[in-house]
């Protein structure tokens, strides 16, 4: 019961799940690039990843981590700042040593949810969820279900539109503070905090976020400038 009666407990839990969801952020970029590579190539991965038994469990799987995630990130952030009573009121110089994005992880993982669930409109809705219904029995848009498994297909039209070019950076944008904070703030939790590693810790997080968000802002821009580029015509 100590993972949710005690403080440790719950940044134990907190660096547990976001670790598991930084690898699947690991896997789904990898995956994006292949759409630049090869359009064949990541309507396959779209197919395998359709509505069979293990991409749906593996789907419940992440679904269930991220909430415990936002459910405990919430709940240490009510314990400090109910901790802090009428402290956190006060006008004080903040401390030079304490990052920008560790005073506003909880705005930063806010705007990261409302990009999530963006992300989840414009591309499970479209894919995973017609497949499913159809498995179910219910009636589906032919349309609708044909275009299932063109991820590519999704991704063009998307990243055609300038607005949802836009937000998806800001989104990355908030992702890439989030994770530079958390990935290393996970490793702490988790007792790793020796000055030696938590500084490479430190050093590893920043890269791999950098890496990340800028491979997932390639496959954005690269679709977005390839819209341009064929104006309208098939290409």
């Amino acid at each position: 019961m100590w993972l949710s009666n005690s403080s440790v407990g719950r940044k134990v839990v907190m660096s547990i799940t976001g670790i598991a969801l930084v690898l699947f952020l690991t896997f789904h970029m990898a995956m994006n690039l292949v759409a630049i590579i090869s359009a064949d190539g990541y309507n396959l991965i779209c197919e395998f990843l359709g509505a069979n038994w293990y991409a749906l469990v593996a789907t419940a799987g992440l679904a269930t981590l991220f909430v415990i995630h936002i459910v405990y990130a919430f709940w240490l952030t009510m314990q400090n700042r109910n901790a802090r009573g009428s402290e956190r009121y006060a006008v004080v110089e903040k401390p030079k040593t304490v990052e920008w994005a560790s005073q506003n992880m909880l705005v930063l993982g806010l705007i990261v949810i409302v990009g999530l669930g963006l992300h989840l409109v414009n591309f499970w809705a479209k894919m995973q969820l017609p497949e499913l219904m159809h498995n179910m029995g219910m009636n589906v848009d032919p349309q609708t279900l044909n275009y299932a498994a063109d991820g590519v297909y999704h991704i063009q039209q998307t990243f055609a539109n300038p607005v949802y070019v836009v937000l998806y950076l800001i989104w990355l944008g908030a992702l890439w503070f989030h994770l530079t904070h958390g990935f290393w703030s996970s490793m702490q939790s988790l007792g790793w905090n020796n000055q030696v590693w938590l500084n490479r810790w430190k050093c590893i997080s920043n890269i791999y976020s950098t890496v990340v968000v800028l491979c997932f802002a390639v496959v954005v821009i690269a679709f977005f400038v390839k819209s341009l580029m064929c104006c309208g015509t098939a290409c």
